[in-house]
């Protein structure tokens, strides 16, 4: 896997200035040379009904659609109590149904969070961690990206001010490409070992 490492990023906030979107828009900024970074909003995505699962709207189509042209996803999560926002749960559902149908399927991810606490979306990012368990999900274990204290680290115009944060949020991608690259390589020999 020669050409560049194509990422999907997603915040699970639907709010104009959340500081999720921004630590997404800084990675946009730090993104590495060998990668590229396409972010996804989540608004107009409705909430999940499994009448309609066969019968997804346009802006659904489009997330999967987006989801499997990815080599690797980039979720920012909010911390809502204690658990990740129901915003980014119904996208996910919608994205991994009906069953036989998951676009996030052995995906390499990475996460990171923006809170104003202390734990910068800690148990958010454990919940996450533990659906894509169940979504057959390849995730970076590390870095951990814990940004607490958001408010005092991004500006009015939503810029990630704090080097140290977008030092983290560089060293994210970095890991996550050398992570997508390393399991596409896997796929790449188990592909080639069927085929001899």
């Amino acid at each position: 896997m020669n050409q560049k490492v194509h990422i999907l990023g997603f915040a699970g906030s639907l709010r104009r200035q959340s500081y999720n979107k921004a630590i997404l828009a800084a990675a946009v900024e730090t993104i590495p040379d060998d990668a590229s970074l396409e972010v996804f909003d989540l608004e107009g995505i409705p909430p999940f009904n499994q009448d309609l699962e066969l019968q997804p709207s346009d802006k659904v189509k489009e997330f999967k659609a987006r989801i499997r042209a990815a080599d690797a996803i980039l979720i920012a999560t909010p911390e809502y109590n204690y658990s990740i926002p129901g915003v980014l749960k119904n996208a996910i559902d919608w994205a991994s149904r009906p069953y036989g149908d998951n676009a996030f399927d052995g995906k390499p991810v990475a996460v990171m969070g923006a809170s104003i606490g202390t734990l910068g979306t800690a148990r958010a990012q454990y919940d996450l961690r533990r659906s894509f368990v169940f979504l057959n999900m390849l995730p970076l274990n590390q870095p951990e990206v814990m940004v607490s204290f958001a408010q005092d680290k991004v500006d009015s115009n939503g810029r990630v001010t704090d080097e140290k944060t977008r030092k983290k949020i560089r060293e994210l991608l970095e890991s996550l490409v050398a992570w997508t690259r390393r399991t596409k390589l896997g796929e790449e020999i188990e592909t080639r070992k069927l085929a001899a």
